[in-house]
């Protein structure tokens, strides 16, 4: 992803949440969100992201279709203390956003994405990688599940719009150079 790339990325996240999340979150949030002031928001953070965190698009036909990020894990519970000195490299890593032009969700292009932000969080040294899925999205829940992902048990609720929406916290071992076997850790 490159700085030119963040209205066409703001507009597949937004048109996401609106497809992915209706019934999940309240409709008068996801009405209001506006493909321009996320991508005001995202032009501020690029420029001041982390340089462990990858930023990923996939294209068709010249135009942006799809986005994925992928960093360090955010978690407390499965990162390392603030207090440990000097503080080990992250080992955990955390698919932070995956997002498919509604239209084309089913096409192969999410599992694109998903297979070059593993390839990424392998290559940045992450032996398991960790997301949150809103709970009741069952088919992002389907599809994280076909690709190896499985809940951890962590639930987590954040504020949208003045509701509380609920999350489900998935992990997958990731194979760092083993050779043999099969299924999605085979690299």
């Amino acid at each position: 992803m490159t700085e030119a790339d963040i209205e066409a990325v703001s507009a597949v996240r937004v048109h996401g949440w609106q497809r992915a999340y209706r019934g999940l979150m309240p409709q008068a949030y996801l009405d209001a969100m506006s493909v321009a002031a996320d991508a005001e928001q995202r032009r501020s953070w690029f420029g001041r992201r982390s340089p462990e965190v990858s930023d990923l698009v996939a294209e068709r036909d010249g135009e942006v279709v799809g986005w994925a990020c992928v960093g360090p894990a955010r978690d407390p519970d499965i990162t390392p203390g603030a207090g440990e000195l000097p503080a080990p490299r992250p080992t955990a890593g955390e698919l932070l956003a995956l997002y498919v032009t509604p239209g084309l969700i089913g096409t192969g292009i999410g599992r694109a994405l998903l297979s070059a932000g593993t390839a990424r969080a392998r290559a940045s040294g992450f032996h398991t990688l960790y997301l949150w899925v809103v709970r009741g999205n069952s088919r992002a829940q389907r599809f994280y599940e076909r690709a190896g992902f499985v809940p951890d048990g962590a639930e987590e609720a954040y504020e949208v719009g003045g509701s509380s929406v609920p999350e489900l916290r998935y992990r997958r071992a990731l194979a760092q150079g083993l050779s043999g076997g099969s299924g999605p850790d085979r690299p």
